[in-house]
């Protein structure tokens, strides 16, 4: 109890437009996601990119999911996936 993981999501735009420095900014500005510790563009195929987010969160459960569902409210953003949770 009391420890902290680091989560990574991985953020798909919806297409090509999607201004992924814009939605970094945004990403910033949130509440209730933790603490942003890193961004990584990773290209996907045809010139779209997804956004790879890393954040310092409590070991609470179900807040993964919780930090999925506000990142999926985010205009522009087609999809989201917890790729990693590793305990610090």
């Amino acid at each position: 109890m009391g420890r902290n993981v680091l989560a990574t999501f991985k953020l798909m735009p919806e297409n090509l437009d999607i201004d992924l420095n814009a939605l970094k900014e945004k990403i910033k500005t949130m509440d209730n996601i933790g603490e942003v510790r890193d961004f990584k563009e990773e290209p996907i195929a045809f010139g779209l990119k997804s956004l790879s987010v890393l954040t310092l969160i409590g070991d609470e459960g179900g807040l993964t999911d919780k930090i999925e569902n506000a990142f999926k409210t985010l205009d522009g953003v087609q999809s989201v996936e917890n790729v990693g949770v590793t305990l610090i």
